[in-house]
């Protein structure tokens, strides 16, 4: 009988474990989901707005500063007003730390959204996502520039691998443009040191922003960055056009509202899973832009494309399983480093028992 117990008891368990174990992958699938699909979105909305052929509103810098007057506003609401989102406390954000950490970063987030947007004027939805795999190479690179990963032989041949691919890719590219390349390489180079200096200048200082609090923080500093440039390239073109002050709200409402959501989504997905799956999510959403490029929009995909992204998908395929397997080991050294704690504690508790015993024994 006692036996009987105890293997429903063991079964139970499992079964437990199983649906919990479950429940997280199917989660982790749907916020993947989630955010492939809002940034599928926003990629896609942003090249029909500023495309010439398509909806012809070429001002990548105007376009930007919707998207962060519509962050900036949304995020001091939530903040600020309805209070459902508590700023970081410990340590607290002083001018001195924002002038510092968060400025910096503002500054690198404008250039590379500017940056970006204008990319999508020249160049191909399909050949930006190509571009993009240029990502690991420029986070790698300006790492090691500021010290921050160690130099690796074999990761910088993983590096030129990707960067050999992409160079295929756009060797084989029918609608090149020199200006968008260059435009999306600047992107790229800027959005990478971000990341470096996040890294840096907040996590290193136990800084932890969420979306809404970083958008809080970092979105009116864009705004303020990308006034100037702003009224110098594009205003001027914005009072000689028919209706410069008359954009179509529907339009530009309902795409702010999907560049906020996919920040809520990047936070959902990273807190919830890693940043890893991210960057493998990123992957498969970049097969799924290019198809929609070529099949859709219908933007010439060469089959030189197709052989350099798939060099320089290798590459970042093996950046991503080399990341993986750094993380695993950190978390079995921490889970041994933590086991031997238990030990040792174990063992001076039993050292202290068996003192302690000798100590109230009459005998002795």
């Amino acid at each position: 009988m006692a036996r009987e117990n105890s293997s429903s008891a063991v079964a139970a368990a499992v079964s437990g474990v199983s649906e919990g174990v479950m429940r997280k992958v199917l989660l982790s699938y749907a916020y993947v989901s989630v955010w492939i699909l809002l940034s599928f979105t926003v990629i896609v909305y942003n090249k029909y707005i500023l495309d010439p052929k398509l909806y012809n509103w070429s001002f990548p810098i105007s376009l930007t500063l919707i998207h962060m007057a519509f962050c900036s506003s949304l995020a001091f609401l939530l903040v600020r007003v309805l209070r459902l989102v508590d700023p970081p406390s410990s340590p607290a954000m002083t001018r001195p730390l924002y002038l510092s950490s968060v400025v910096p970063i503002g500054a690198l987030y404008s250039l590379s959204l500017w940056f970006s947007n204008s990319a999508y004027i020249y160049l191909s939805v399909s050949f930006i996502q190509m571009l993009k795999a240029l990502m690991p190479v420029a986070v790698y690179s300006i790492g090691v520039l500021l010290k921050r990963e160690p130099f690796r032989p074999g990761s910088m041949a993983n590096m030129l691998a990707i960067s050999l691919g992409v160079a295929i890719a756009a060797y084989g590219e029918a609608r090149f443009d020199a200006t968008g390349v260059a435009l999306q390489l600047a992107a790229v180079a800027f959005e990478a040191t971000r990341l470096v200096l996040i890294q840096a200048l907040l996590t290193s200082r136990g800084i932890s922003l969420n979306p809404i609090t970083s958008l809080y923080y970092v979105a009116p500093c864009c705004l303020a960055f990308l006034l100037l440039p702003w009224a110098i390239v594009e205003l001027p073109r914005l009072r000689a056009s028919a209706a410069p002050f008359r954009p179509d709200l529907l339009v530009f409402g309902t795409n702010s509202l999907c560049a906020f959501a996919l920040n809520l989504a990047v936070f959902l997905l990273v807190g919830k899973t890693s940043a890893l799956t991210m960057n493998v999510a990123g992957v498969v959403k970049d097969w799924l832009l290019i198809a929609f490029s070529w099949s859709v929009i219908r933007d010439t995909v060469t089959p030189v494309n197709l052989l350099g992204y798939g060099v320089a998908f290798l590459g970042v395929a093996y950046y991503n399983h080399v990341k993986l397997q750094a993380l695993k080991a950190k978390e079995a050294q921490k889970k041994a480093a933590q086991a031997d704690d238990e030990e040792s504690g174990a063992l001076l508790l039993q050292e202290r028992d068996g003192g302690d015993g000798k100590k109230s024994d009459p005998q002795a």
